[in-house]
């Protein structure tokens, strides 16, 4: 076998429809578009989610709920990830360079999550109000 002498295998290859080219096409006159109707003429289309005049559903609907575009910049950090970093200063760099946050994160929040024991001071880093009275019963500061 040579690469020149590959071919398709048979019935893999179907030529396209040729609409309107005539009677014995089964495909004439009218080219499948049926008679009459904004369908059947030439430029005969609407924009997605025209109704025909009536109003349209996605306009029906009412709005509801909101979708942060800054949410995927948003990190949560649990209580048990503090516990296990060695800093007692934390920053959102130092959460960065120890793996605990994205590197395209602007902003940290930690939640309460697990149980922390050691004294650790929070700085430009927010907290929930869980997370701050466990922190603060550790001995650690929020700032």
């Amino acid at each position: 076998m040579e690469l020149n002498t590959i071919k398709p295998a048979a019935g893999a290859k179907k030529a396209r429809r040729r609409v309107g080219r005539g009677i014995g096409s089964g495909l004439g006159k009218t080219a499948g578009r049926g008679h009459k109707g904004q369908k059947s003429r030439s430029g005969g289309f609407h924009k997605v989610g025209f109704e025909g005049g009536q109003m349209p559903l996605q306009r029906r609907l009412p709005k509801r709920g909101f979708f942060s575009m800054t949410r995927e910049f948003m990190a949560e950090v649990n209580l048990h990830d503090l516990e296990k970093m060695a800093e007692t200063d934390i920053t959102l760099d130092v959460l960065k360079a120890t793996g605990v946050v994205p590197t395209l994160s602007l902003r940290a929040k930690v939640i309460l999550s697990g149980k922390l024991t050691r004294k650790v001071n929070l700085v430009g880093v927010a907290a929930t109000k869980g997370a701050k009275a466990a922190i603060e019963a550790a001995g650690g500061t929020i700032a």
